[in-house]
Formats: structure tokens, sequence, C-alpha cells
């Protein structure tokens, strides 16, 4: 079914503005800037090894600048959806459907700025049912790529490490993402003195880090963090400094073997983890 979280997509006001923030946060430059025409919309890519990040602004008249403008008005610059790839769509849309979900496939095009390239895809929108009111979907791409990041520098960010949501419903939660997405769960566990349940999806090297909060105001999952992992967290948090980057010092993480530090500049209000895994 799912092969690959595809890609993070933040939604931001001012892209020009976004570009120049995560530039400074990723260490590298966007490998794409195009727009989605049929949707109004334009957005920048910052490639990583495992998947990419979509900054998405409104742009012209359209149903995708009206979407975003929606969520923008609610949170203003956010963490706002993930795509989930697959390398056969056809098959996903033939399986949910025989589990009594009604999806169909969309297709979807982009334009670069730059060369006038053009990348196309195919999409399934999902049900408030499967996507737990989150803005996630299922992506296949068909046409076209996106340039590798080459990028050797150890203070600059190597790939996504993982993204946290929150949600109230712990169970309900496996019951897609394990048994519908068949997505795999690593890890299942209580952190007593949080006293929090906690669960780890693995795919395509990212982790979906899920935290159950019972006592959670609103019943809706929530799209809450990002993790980016470097080769040398000093080096990183080096660079962010003399970028004036707002970055705590260094400490040891919760997972034995990694050095953390939070961003707390820069980054479109999303919460933001540099991770180093030590040898």
């Amino acid at each position: 079914m799912i092969s690959s979280v595809d890609h993070i997509i933040i939604a931001v006001k001012n892209l020009d503005q976004a570009i120049s923030d995560y530039e400074k946060i990723l260490g590298i430059a966007p490998c794409w800037k195009g727009k989605h025409n049929e949707l109004g919309t334009e957005n920048a890519l910052f490639n990583c090894e495992n998947t990419y990040l979509e900054l998405l602004s409104p742009c012209d008249a359209g149903p995708g600048t009206e979407f975003i403008n929606s969520l923008l008005a609610v949170k203003g610059d956010h963490l706002a959806g993930i795509a989930l790839g697959t390398k056969n769509i056809e098959h996903v849309k033939e399986v949910l459907n025989k589990d009594g979900y009604e999806v169909e496939i969309s297709s979807g095009e982009a334009t670069s700025e730059r060369d006038g390239k053009i990348r196309r895809w195919k999409n399934i929108f999902l049900p408030s049912t499967l996507s737990r009111e989150l803005f996630i979907f299922i992506i296949k791409h068909t046409v076209g790529s996106l340039p590798k990041n080459e990028n050797q520098d150890a203070s600059k960010v190597k790939k996504l490490d993982h993204v946290v949501i929150n949600t109230q419903d712990a169970d309900n939660f496996i019951s897609i993402y394990r048994d519908v997405y068949k997505i795999r769960l690593a890890l299942d566990k209580t952190i007593e003195h949080w006293k929090r349940r906690m669960l780890f999806f693995r795919t395509n090297a990212t982790t979906i880090e899920v935290i159950e909060d019972k006592d959670k105001k609103e019943s809706a999952d929530e799209l809450w963090g990002l993790a980016w992992e470097v080769d040398s967290i000093e080096d990183a948090h080096k660079r962010l400094v003399s970028n004036n980057v707002d970055v705590t010092p260094i400490k040891e993480g919760l997972k034995k073997g990694t050095l953390v530090a939070t961003i707390k500049s820069h980054t479109c209000k999303v919460p933001t983890l540099l991770i180093e895994h030590l040898k």
C-alpha cells in the first residue's frame, strides 16, 4: 500500500520569506520553485535523502488557493500536510474501494519557474475516516523528478528523521496506519514520566511518531512538528547561529545515542528539532 512518506507540506503566506528561512534551517537551496496552474498555488521544494519538504502558498485564483487560505486564516504558517507515497496507486484505489472507502484517482501537474519543466503525479484524496481529519493524501509521481541533494556538508540537513502527530485515540490510529495503509508499526510504548502512549511507524527511513493525549481538547489529530537529521549537530548549530537563527544548546536526546537541539526561529511556526545519531 504505502511505500514512503513522500513529502511534508508547510503552508505559508509569503513564499519568498519562507524559502529564505528554510535555506537557513536546512542549509540547502530549494531544488524546485513553480506553480500548480490549475490550483492557483505556488511552491518551493527542498529535497533530502528520504523525502522532500514542500513550502506551499496561495498565488492566483483557484481551488488550491482557497483551501490554503482557509488553513492560513485559522493557523497562519504551519505544518499543514503529509503526502504518503505509493508505487501502485491503482492497486491502492482497488483495495480501499473493496474495504468500503469510496476514493478516486485525480491528476496533478506543476511547472518549474526556472526552466518550464513539468512534473506530473496521481493523487488519492482521502475521506475523513482515513485521513483522521488531517490534510493527508496518497501520491504516485508519473512524469519528471527532482534533482537529488548531493550535499556533503555535515552541518546541513541530511534527511527527515521523524514527523510528530498528536492524537486522542492511538488504537484507532493503528487501525488505519498499520491495518489499512500497511505501514510498519515499529514500536508501541508508554512513557511513564510523560504518562503518554507513543507509536512509531517506520517507512523509507522516516518515522511517523504519534503521541496519544486522551485529554486533548479537540478530537481531530494534529500535525505537530518535525525532526531533521544532520551528520554533525555541532557544525549545524554553528551554522544556524551564524545565520542569526535562535537555537537551544545541544543536549543528549531522549533516545540513547542521540544529540538534539531545538530550533526556535525561522521555522514558519513549526516545532523543529535537530538530531544527530551518534555512530
